[in-house]
């Protein structure tokens, strides 16, 4: 277990694990749900990906709409691939900024639960249809999830060949 603790970057520690054990706590603490395991196995497995489902919420739903409000404006990828060259701290305020995304995604999922659960809406998870349901959710946040790293990936590559072009 200490090895693949180990093996996490901070990254996935504080964009995945973290969020996943705060809100699997928070929600044991504020609601009558309890995903806390008794297996230290299962619970990290579980909290990751729990943390990782809150994650994509921030980048699929919360990050457009807080960029559709002007409330954030990220730079020009080339810029920022130029400045990452040039300052080393870049890579981890990157990391603090979606840790921070992460935490707005947590605060807004916990918010709709809490919400849901004090005006006493019971949702069985166990029901066939709920279980489609989040299936399709799931599906659906992680395609768009593929389709936006997807889309990083082609601009990092574009910008890489095309600074190689400008050397050579």
């Amino acid at each position: 277990m200490n090895e693949l603790l180990n093996k996490l970057s901070s990254y996935n520690l504080f964009n995945y694990l973290f969020p996943g054990v705060l809100f699997v706590v928070l929600l044991k603490e504020t609601t009558n749900i309890n995903l806390i395991q008794g297996s230290i196995i299962e619970g990290v497995f579980l909290y990751y990906f729990i943390g990782l489902i809150i994650s994509r919420i921030g980048s699929v739903l919360v990050e457009p709409v807080l960029m559709f409000f002007k409330f954030i404006k990220y730079t020009d990828p080339n810029d920022f691939k130029k400045a990452d060259n040039l300052d080393s701290q870049i890579k981890l305020h990157l990391e603090i900024n979606n840790m921070l995304r992460t935490l707005i995604a947590l605060m807004f999922v916990w918010l709709i639960i809490v919400v849901t659960d004090t005006l006493g809406l019971k949702i069985d998870f166990k029901s066939e249809i709920v279980v489609i349901l989040i299936i399709t959710l799931l599906l659906v946040l992680f395609l768009f999830s593929f389709k936006k790293q997807t889309k990083f990936i082609n601009r990092r590559i574009k910008f890489i060949l095309k600074d190689e072009n400008d050397t050579n």
